[in-house]
Parts: structure tokens; C-alpha cells; sequence
């Protein structure tokens, strides 16, 4: 047996929900319901409201939460479109459309919609590749304001579209592969069938290293070349959000699950909390791309104007 718990999710899936895991990872490995499995020992159930007929819909809360979500990156959309003239208005866009998708991706992986296992195995694997595309696309969002490249040219646009498709393509089918079974390279073993490296790198680690990134090159260039602080509150106030919205899902979940009978969890919050720090983000770059803003005092063109 392996001596680390690196790659593990089994801790991460009982604690989310168990059969009706939060995390669409979790989708993948033989212990959920979408393969057949009967959950992980001394998980907490994540039953949800009764509808009748001894039926229950889970995680309702986040399937309304996710239809806000694309409704709010719809209109963030149709306010980007009418900011003619801000820098990376079109890199912004690609964002925001991967967060639509990745909402409407997990009304299907962690939604209690009966499903067949294959179709949510499938959306699964859509839901983590989109995950890591859409904050890879943030990342490249973050080196939009030193003006390397044009923004919103052909170039800039099919490099961020290229590299995110990828990355997408990758990560997609290492999760299908891990959930179908197709090679040995991928499949679980018997013996540790929750713990896949590809995975825990792509979908845990990869996410974190791109979100700092983002924030630091975004501080650098709001702090020492634009040399304001007001939208640094933005900036921090995503941060704060989004870790929060972390915290609900990987610690807090369980004792809400436990403290509800099995009726919400900390995803229904972690939906909320990643929401509004995606609103915030787009405050954030909206607020150092208005036309006020001092020229940069650094060489070359690179920076918000």
C-alpha cells in the first residue's frame, strides 16, 4: 500500500456526501452510486428533501445555486460586451464561459437527479476538465494586462482557446479513463481503487497553483505598476470567498451533513461562495479597466489603460 495519502480521495468523498458525493471526482470511483457501489464506511448520506413515493432529490440548494450562476455569468457576459474598450474584455468572456459551463456541468454531477451511472460518470469527467481549463483561462487573464501579446487579436485568443483545449481534451479523458476503465495506465486498482495521481495533480493541485498565479500577477500590476489599492479589496475579497467556499466543501461539510440528517451539505455553500468570489473577480476587472486609470510608468505597452 502506498505510504502517503497523496492521490487518496476516500476521505474527501465520504466526508462530501458519500453516495451523493459533492465532488464530481468522486463520480468516478467504485464506491459511488454511479458505479454501483453502496458509498464509503462511515460516510455521511447526503439524502436531501423527499419529493414522495420514498424518493429523495439531493443537493436541491446547489442546483438552484448553479441556475443563478449562469444567469449572473450571462449578464456579466452581456456587461463585458458593452466595455468596448477594456483591455482583456474578450480573454474575461472565455472565463466567464467556462464557468457557465462548469455550472451546468455540476447541476448533473452532484445534482440528485436519477441519472444513469455512465451519463453522470460522463458529465463527471466534462465537469473536472472544465474546472481545470476555465481556471487556466483565469490564469492567462492574469498576464492579459502587461500587453505581451494584443488582447482580444486572433493570436492572444487562439493561444488561451489552444492551451485550454488541452488541457481540457487531458484532463477529460484521464477522468473518463479512471471512470470507464479503458486502460491499465488510468484504472483503479482493487486494492487502493480511490487513489488516482493523475487526478489529485490535475483536479486538486493544478487549480491552486494557476489561482495563485493569477493573484499574484494581478497584484503586481494593480500594486506596482497602476500603484492603487481600492481594487486590491476585490481581489482579496475573491480570495477570502473562494477559500471559504473550499473550507465549507473539505472540512465543515460532514458536521453540516451530520447536523441536517443528511439534508445539505458544505457543497450547497461552496456553490454560493465560488459565485459570488466569481463576481468579484469580474469587479475586480472591471474596476482597473476603466479609462481613468494613470499610464503605466514601466517600459513597453504593458499594462491596463
Amino acid at each position: 500500500m502506498p505510504s502517503t495519502q497523496y492521490g487518496n480521495f476516500a476521505d474527501f468523498c465520504r466526508d462530501t456526501g458519500n453516495l451523493r458525493s459533492t465532488l464530481p471526482v468522486c463520480n468516478l470511483f467504485v464506491e459511488s452510486k454511479a458505479r454501483g457501489g453502496t458509498g464509503w464506511t462511515d460516510g455521511c448520506d447526503l439524502t436531501g428533501i423527499s419529493y414522495g413515493n420514498n424518493k429523495n432529490l439531493a443537493n436541491l440548494g446547489s442546483i438552484i445555486l448553479c441556475g443563478i450562476a449562469i444567469i449572473a455569468a450571462g449578464f456579466l457576459l452581456w456587461r463585458s460586451e458593452r466595455k468596448r474598450a477594456a483591455v482583456g474584455r474578450r480573454e474575461m468572456q472565455l472565463f466567464l464561459i467556462g464557468y457557465i459551463v462548469v455550472s451546468i456541468c455540476e447541476i448533473f454531477t452532484v445534482g440528485g437527479f436519477e441519472l444513469d451511472g455512465a451519463v453522470r460518470v460522463a458529465f463527471s469527467a466534462v465537469h473536472i476538465a472544465a474546472i481545470v481549463a476555465t481556471l487556466w483561462i483565469l490564469m492567462l487573464n492574469g498576464l492579459v494586462g502587461y500587453q505581451l501579446l494584443d488582447d482580444g487579436t486572433p493570436v492572444s485568443l487562439g493561444l488561451v482557446l489552444a492551451s485550454a483545449a488541452m488541457l481540457f481534451i487531458g484532463t477529460g479523458y484521464i477522468a473518463l479513463d479512471v471512470g470507464f476503465g479503458w486502460t491499465n495506465f488510468f484504472k483503479n486498482q482493487a486494492s487502493d481503487p480511490d487513489r488516482s495521481y493523475a487526478l489529485y495533480t490535475l483536479y486538486q493541485l493544478a487549480p491552486l497553483v494557476f489561482l495563485f498565479v493569477f493573484f499574484c500577477l494581478e497584484t503586481f500590476l494593480v500594486i506596482r505598476i497602476l500603484g492603487e489599492r481600492k481594487p486590491m479589496l476585490y481581489l482579496l475579497g475573491a480570495v477570502l470567498l473562494f477559500a471559504l467556499g473550499q473550507i465549507f466543501q473539505y472540512v465543515v461539510s460532514v458536521h453540516i451533513c451530520h447536523g441536517t440528517d443528511g439534508k445539505i451539505n458544505g457543497g450547497l455553500f461552496e456553490t454560493l461562495f465560488t459565485l459570488l468570489s466569481v463576481v468579484l473577480i469580474w469587479v475586480f476587472w472591471s474596476s482597473i479597466t476603466e479609462d481613468d486609470w494613470p499610464m503605466p510608468t514601466v517600459a513597453g505597452s504593458g499594462a491596463y489603460q
